[in-house]
């Protein structure tokens, strides 16, 4: 048995420590139970795993070993991993027939999919949720095996996904190979290796073939939850079998657990599917299929207004406003380079007279085509080209979801043409639209992620030198901003690094919102050129940006984010008059036209509803503002003003009023 010297760093502090071969992470950090797993020179393992297994140490650089917090994201997905494997022992534990799929960890928690004769029920999942704690109670090991391919095969012949995830040698880790809205399975060679769940006698009560990392047994997992449950193609695939996947969570503390189910709860009250029918904003027809919404007057007002705005701002911010074609020859796509990279989220192409066509999916293809019809002058850049391009994206049935991932969607596109020497000045330019544009929905809480490229995949075209170029000037701009700028490696688009917005909402979650993308490929594709000052022909940058992404996905995030309540300047019905009695309508409708007027969207309730029910109808329909007369106000020329929290101000003049109303639609206000 040798001895070795490694460096662990605790807390940033590094320090030399000496191990043997036989050392292991819980020898280091075992007294410390917020330590999860380990990480030796940067690759994430099992505490129980000996230090040294697979990791000779180099005289040049040594072995590297820090803990994983529980509170970390590396640790709370090995949390939720090992709850996956506990809820799937536990299915298989009350239905002895279930066959196993995949269970990987997602946001906030995990799911596992199995193959099983009925759906589960909501007493199912509660007989589940039981059966984990028994299983937790016992503290069994996760204990970590490799195996050959045949061995795999002999231990798992009743498991029919597991044998062809065999022979695909599919990887089931926790590095993001499956997501929430469809799982799909990285593909390549490696060691396969199975997890046995082991009791305190030493039988193996359970086994999965799994790459890890784990807990070191299911007493490290504090607080859970199954969560529901639902249908789920194999692998994501539409074209394969139906499963039933099990949703749950996991967190370091009854206290977190108890935080996230608050904030589903409210999150669910927020759901804008649910908001859009009960405010009758937006619908979902069957007729038309999945991901394609329609707009009813209301919401309708509610796009108005958004488009409104931001055809407004981008004139003052120097763009020229342009329209394209909902349809197209599928050659343009070649040419941008879009297929075959995004193929597989176009909607398959028509044949119109001898010619491919597709519907587009993005707008930049066609503003190419407008900077390249004529003869361009350095004196006319930066060129900005902006439209409400409709555009369609064949997302998977699994995806779709609302407002927030749809099939048919209209982008505020814009693209600047500009020199390299312009390039830093315009994305700043556009970041500070951006934030300007986001203050004023309301949404001010908000950091930068800086997608870029992953070098060892083919999916990115371009030289190194060109991204190291983009991806330097888009940081400088991040950077300069003030704004936290967090990493995305591999995030980027094809042919370009971006940065984009990711904000919070009212209850802290994040949204991706605005893109700034940096294009050097297209311009070459597309031969775009300008005469420089000298005379000669010179390849622009294209800067790609949308400030609200897509209008429909900024709708469902506005929605969610005031629950409904939007402000006075966005409000559908911004004021509503409630009479007394009858006797009093002509009064208010009197006072309804002086807000027309005003530009003022307001209606009167002259319905036979007594005046407490008029009341409890509007305040669910989330108006602004009830403007309510009787006898005396008449008398007054005055209203009782009634806010949307309650509150209620009497004897409120009829024109001091109307000055207010129009005063917090004017400014914004957030009321």
């Amino acid at each position: 048995m040798g001895s070795f010297k490694i460096t662990v760093v605790r807390d940033n502090a590094a320090a030399e420590q000496e191990v043997t071969d036989e050392t292991t992470g819980l020898d280091l950090f075992g007294e410390d139970r917020t330590v999860v797993a380990v990480k030796i020179n940067g690759e994430l393992r099992d505490l129980a795993r000996a230090i040294l297994d697979g990791t000779e140490p180099s005289t040049s650089s040594g072995i590297e070993v820090r803990p994983v917090s529980i509170e970390s994201q590396d640790g709370l997905n090995v949390l939720r991993h090992s709850a996956a494997h506990v809820a799937a022992q536990a299915v298989q534990t009350l239905y002895a027939e279930a066959k196993l799929g995949i269970g990987p960890p997602i946001t906030d928690g995990f799911y596992y999919d199995f193959e099983v004769s009925e759906p589960f029920t909501p007493d199912d999942l509660k007989a589940v949720e039981k059966q984990m704690t028994k299983i937790i109670k016992e503290r069994q090991r996760f204990v970590r095996r490799e195996i050959t391919d045949d061995e795999g095969r002999d231990e798992l012949a009743d498991e029919p996904f597991k044998i062809e995830l065999i022979g695909k040698k599919a990887a089931l880790n926790s590095d993001g190979t499956a997501d929430e809205e469809g799982a799909s399975v990285e593909v390549g060679a490696g060691q396969l290796t199975i997890y046995d769940n082991v009791r305190r006698d030493g039988s193996v009560a359970w086994k999965d073939l799994c790459r890890g990392p784990h807990v070191p047994h299911t007493g490290y997992i504090p607080a859970y939850a199954i969560t529901r449950s639902s249908a789920a193609y194999w692998l994501g695939d539409q074209n394969n079998q139906q499963l039933q996947r099990v949703y749950g969570t996991a967190w370091p503390s009854r206290e977190a657990l108890a935080d996230y189910q608050h904030r589903m709860a409210e999150a669910a009250k927020r759901d804008h599917r649910k908001l859009g029918v009960e405010l009758d904003l937006f619908s979902f027809p069957d007729e038309l299929g999945s991901g394609l919404a329609v707009f009813h007057p209301k919401g309708g007002v509610l796009k108005r207004e958004m488009e409104d705005y931001v055809r407004r701002r981008h004139i003052e911010e120097g763009f020229s406003y342009v329209g394209t074609p909902h349809l197209t020859k599928d050659n343009l796509f070649y040419t941008s380079g879009h297929l075959p990279y995004y193929s597989e989220t176009m909607f398959p192409p028509m044949e119109l007279e001898g010619a491919q066509y597709r519907v587009k999916p993005m707008n930049c293809p066609m503003h190419n085509l407008i900077f390249r019809s004529r003869g361009r002058s350095y004196r006319e850049l930066p060129l900005r080209f902006f439209e409400f391009g409709s555009v369609y994206r064949y997302e998977k049935s699994g995806v779709v979801h609302g407002l927030t991932r749809v099939r048919g969607m209209t982008q505020d596109d814009s693209h600047s043409y500009v020199t390299p020497e312009q390039a830093p000045a315009e994305i700043k330019h556009l970041l500070n639209f951006i934030l300007g544009l986001l203050r004023d929905f309301g949404l001010d809480d908000y950091y930068l992620e800086l997608s870029t490229r992953d070098p060892a995949s083919d999916k990115f075209i371009g030289t190194d030198e060109e991204w190291e170029t983009a991806t330097s000037i888009l940081e400088q701009v991040g950077v300069e901003s003030g704004l936290e700028l967090v990493p995305d490696p591999g995030g980027a688009a094809f042919y370009g690094p971006k940065i984009s917005v990711q904000t919070r909402d009212a209850i802290g979650r994040s949204w991706q919102m605005s893109t700034i993308q940096y294009d050097f490929n297209q311009p070459a594709r597309f031969g775009l050129e300008y005469q420089a000052a000298d005379g000669t022909r010179q390849q622009p940058v294209m800067i790609h940006s949308a400030k609200f992404g897509s209008i429909e996905r900024f709708i469902g995030v506005l929605t969610e984010h005031y629950a409904g309540a939007f402000p006075p300047w966005l409000a559908p019905v911004q004021v509503v008059g409630i009479p007394v009695a009858a006797e009093f309508d002509g009064y208010l409708v009197d006072i309804a036209d002086k807000l027309r007027r005003a530009g003022v969207r307001v209606e009167v309730d002259t319905s036979d509803d007594r005046m407490q029910k008029k009341i409890r109808n509007w305040t669910k329909q989330k108006v602004p503002y009830q403007l309510i007369a009787g006898g005396q106000d008449v008398d007054a020329g005055a209203v009782s003003f009634r806010f949307r929290d309650g509150t209620q101000r009497n004897g409120v003049p009829v024109d001091e009023a109307i000055a207010e109303i129009t005063r917090a639609i004017a400014d914004r206000v957030q009321v």
